[in-house]
């Protein structure tokens, strides 16, 4: 237990509470997408949304507090981050997640079905990865953003007709 608790104090408790702070923003705003999807039945809604926003934001933290850990620990640079792996490693879970919701409807006239859905994902998924790295004001305005596009635009298709 000793152990545990001296693990805790040497990654610096205040580092971890603020990339939880950080999931907990990404997965607020990753949620109020959610939301709309949640209303309009489609595969992916609220917790999913939430969860991949938060994860998002949480491989981001943790990839900043591992290299913290590693510079800390050494005195100089030894480990060498490249953030666009840990974003590529999120867009390509992503991607699983959003062919998941991705199905053809009916025969080839029909289309396809979930699109949305899973482009939705994705800019969760970015909105997680922009709080992680503490752009928390892009985050935001790229929520409402995307919230425009759901809800306005999909108004206007509905009322202007396709």
């Amino acid at each position: 237990m000793d152990e545990w608790i001296a693990g805790f104090a040497r990654q610096g408790w205040h580092d971890q509470l603020a990339v939880l702070l950080q999931v907990a923003y990404a997965m607020l705003l990753g949620g109020a997408i959610g939301v709309e999807r949640e209303i309009k039945n489609r595969p992916a809604g609220f917790r999913t949304h939430m969860l991949v926003a938060g994860a998002a934001a949480l491989l981001v933290g943790l990839g900043d507090m591992l290299a913290n850990h590693y510079v800390a620990r050494s005195g100089h640079d030894i480990l060498r981050l490249d953030a666009m792996r840990l974003i590529s490693a999120v867009v390509a879970a992503v991607g699983f997640l959003g062919a998941g919701a991705i199905f053809r409807r009916g025969g080839d006239r029909d289309g396809v079905a979930g699109i949305t859905t899973a482009t939705s994902l994705l800019m969760v998924a970015t909105i997680g990865i922009a709080v992680g790295v503490g752009a928390h004001l892009l985050a935001l305005g790229v929520t409402l953003l995307t919230l425009a596009v759901l809800v306005l635009l999909g108004w206007l298709e509905r009322h202007a007709g396709r």
